[in-house]
């Protein structure tokens, strides 16, 4: 070995042992007489020491030929640091070296490998291999670990079985888009990548295996953000011989194990919200719940009053922001300027200062008296001191906007605590919703999602009221999660596929094998996913998944460290008989 010890597990009780350590050096000191040095590797830092006229004059030269980043072998003794670092796990101890030899140069690094980089984030992609030496990222990494390993020990206690599914699978229309896999064996025929293993495993409830789980890879091919990528791990479940609830209670349990054991948080009981309910109080099916700020309806409070805005609304709906009504003309403009962007869409808003002699100033004064305003006031129940504000439009236009107004007021009063989790439950999603650039009816989860029993005899004169047995696991507005209660009859999968537009055909074409397995015993399953990367920076306190995820792609879904996807070889193209269209030439 290279080493006897890490560079991180050092401490008192190792003194006068002589000892060897390998690693990276992080910085050198060289006061002339004494020359320390940092030496960092995946566990710690730990200071090596050499001193003039005491330590061998070659190791003192090797020693100023170090750099940054160099790969080096030391041996020494464990003595006692007189100036100790309590913000160091080593601060106790040094090593005196008696021995020090490079494994292997470095260049100089693009940028500095600390917890505070001077590096960009394009530039520590393009060299993530050097970022992942970085605390910070290293601390990531290891709490990833962490939840992976929680995850399964949690659902092998429950009986579980861990099983893989295929990569190389069958391309299917409903979802966002396929990366698509050509076949060199079967000419102008293509696998895809998973989106989910949705279907294979229903396959192995079918088959018998009444609790599948996989920490698995999935891909979609879709426009990126913070809280999204290309490829990206999901924690997948599935489950035979059960009901809503007890889907629901065992992935409860798991994510209270996982707060428990992971940080010691006691999560109570998960509440159960309706879609409805998520919708016409917070405007999202997302809802934090760390803070207050449901929304109030005021139509009836609003309209008839001359204020031509509200008469013509269909939803007039506000929001009582707490201890607000000092907020000043200008607080105030931004926050109308801030509706007024264009991925919000409000063209205003009014407000109403609850003053603290019990009057009322609002933005619409000419339109509404103290009285009108104190019904307002009421209904939202604020208090003096209070600020009220308010959005009117279209109901899910102004629902989703006024969300938007919640969040912003929310991170400005610092009420999104990340130190705080609230998780919940949402419940009983419309099982279908129109899209009106197909002019059909699209699944909102899956076409595989079975609809409410007491509903299914809308599907006909009502699809859009057709409730779904689905559900969503949300943690401070984050969906971790979904799933729901599957079709296990074929009759009503293929009915499902009729009020999705499928015509018999289409339907046998691409989903045939799911349908003839329900024809030998299919019990009834129900399961979800929970996304993996989101889970972990949730645990970690950040908005972004790329920083848990060892080597992620950019925002424009590339790799630039290995600089893909990028062009192949024209033998290889010529052996899938494929050819690349230029942009410029015509496709026909």
């Amino acid at each position: 070995m290279l080493r006897s010890h890490t560079c991180g597990e050092l401490r008192k009780e190792h003194l006068n042992n002589e000892v060897k350590l390998s690693g990276w050096v992080q910085r050198i000191r060289d006061k002339g007489g004494l020359i320390w040095i940092d030496l960092r590797d995946r566990y710690g830092i730990t200071q090596l020491l050499l001193e003039e006229g005491e330590s061998d004059q070659s190791l003192i030269e090797t020693a100023r030929s170090l750099g940054r980043e160099f790969v080096i072998q030391a041996e020494g003794l464990v003595i006692e640091r007189e100036s100790k670092n309590p913000n160091m796990a080593t601060g106790d101890i040094e090593i005196k070296l008696t021995a020090l030899s490079v494994l292997n140069a470095s260049k100089t690094p693009p940028f500095t490998i600390e917890n505070n980089t001077d590096g960009g984030e394009e530039l520590r992609m393009k060299y993530r291999y050097l970022d992942l030496r970085r605390e910070p990222l290293r601390n990531n990494l290891k709490l990833r670990n962490r939840l992976s390993i929680e995850t399964r020990k949690y659902l092998d206690s429950i009986d579980f079985f861990e099983i893989e599914t295929p990569y190389l699978i069958k391309s299917t229309p409903e979802g966002a888009r396929d990366f698509v896999v050509p076949s060199r064996m079967s000419e102008g025929q293509f696998y895809a990548l998973p989106q989910s293993p949705q279907t294979f495993k229903q396959l192995l409830m079918v088959a018998g295996y009444d609790r599948y789980y996989q920490l698995v890879k999935c891909f979609r091919d879709e426009d990126l953000r913070a809280d999204r990528q290309p490829e990206f791990t999901q924690i997948d479940c599935e489950m035979a011989f059960v009901e809503q609830d007890d889907v629901l209670n065992t992935f409860e349990g798991l994510v209270r194990y996982l707060f428990k054991t992971v940080k010691d948080i006691d999560i109570p009981s998960l509440p159960h919200m309706t879609y409805a309910d998520a919708m016409k109080l917070y405007g999202s099916d997302k809802p934090d719940l760390r803070f207050g700020m449901s929304f109030v309806e005021l139509n009836d409070v609003t309209k008839n009053k001359g204020f031509k805005i509200f008469d013509e609304a269909e939803l007039v709906v506000g929001i009582n922001a707490e201890g607000c009504a000092t907020y000043s003309r200008k607080q105030l403009d931004k926050l109308t300027d801030f509706v007024r962007r264009p991925q919000i869409g409000a063209k205003g808003m009014v407000y109403v200062k609850c003053n603290e002699d019990g009057s009322f100033k609002s933005s619409v004064d000419k339109f509404y008296n103290q009285e009108d305003l104190a019904a307002w006031a009421e209904k939202m129940n604020a208090k003096a001191g209070d600020l009220l504000l308010v959005l009117s439009g279209d109901a899910d236009a102004v629902r989703k906007q006024l969300n938007e107004l919640r969040l912003e007021m929310g991170n400005q009063l610092e009420l999104r605590n990340p130190d705080v989790f609230v998780p919940l439950w949402v419940v009983d999603f419309p099982l279908l919703e129109w899209d009106e650039d197909s002019e059909r009816y699209h699944a909102m989860h899956h076409p595989f999602t079975s609809p409410k029993a007491e509903d299914i005899g809308l599907l006909d004169s009502k699809p859009g009221e057709v409730r779904a047995n689905a559900y969503d696991l949300v943690i401070n507005g984050v969906e971790i999660g979904g799933g729901s209660i599957r079709i296990h009859d074929r009759d009503l999968q293929k009915l499902m596929f009729k009020h999705l537009g499928f015509t018999d055909e289409e339907a046998q074409e691409q989903f045939g094998f799911l349908m003839n397995a329900f024809e030998f015993g299919a019990p009834p399953h129900g399961g979800i996913a929970l996304g993996f990367d989101r889970l972990v920076a949730l645990f970690g306190g950040q908005d972004s998944i790329r920083d848990f995820i060892a080597f992620p792609k950019n925002n424009a879904g590339r790799d630039v460290m290995i600089d893909s996807p990028s062009a192949i070889d024209h033998a290889q193209l010529d052996e899938l008989r494929l050819k690349v269209v230029k942009p410029t030439e015509q496709i026909s």
